[in-house]
């Protein structure tokens, strides 16, 4: 498999993605639903900590993309579903440093909707990756 970063224009490189990315010669994509702060149970988790559900929806990212033997480096498109963008700035370090560490910069969006499905959750992710 190759990538190809697409940046006509920089910026968005020193906040940890890529304007575009060209992948050839994969043989499998994975679509991901999102992920978000809840148990193995299916429990939500962490209600009132933006930081700690951004975390474990970020485990459950990796979970999801581990048990299809990819990992967060298979990443070419996250999107970023929060119900506070500027509470989720602060904390969103945590997740560009994981997606760094791997070697990823998945084409990102980051929109703030007015509540998603379960109650409670501030974060959610759902990505694109290829293999």
């Amino acid at each position: 498999m190759e990538r190809r970063a697409i940046n006509p224009v920089t910026w968005s490189q020193s906040l940890g993605f890529n304007q575009g990315e060209v992948v050839t010669g994969h043989t499998r994509t994975l679509y991901i639903s999102g992920q978000t702060s809840m148990s193995p149970e299916g429990r939500p988790v962490h209600e009132d900590d933006l930081a700690a559900q951004l975390a474990l929806a970020t485990d459950n990212l990796e979970a999801v993309l581990g048990a299809a033997d990819m990992s967060l480096a298979s990443l070419v498109r996250l999107n970023v579903y929060a119900t506070d963008i500027e509470a989720l700035m602060p904390h969103y370090g945590a997740l560009a440093g994981r997606l760094e560490a791997a070697g990823a910069a998945p084409t990102t969006t980051m929109l703030q909707v007015v509540r998603l499905a379960i109650p409670g959750q501030m974060v959610e992710l759902e990505g694109t990756a290829v293999g």
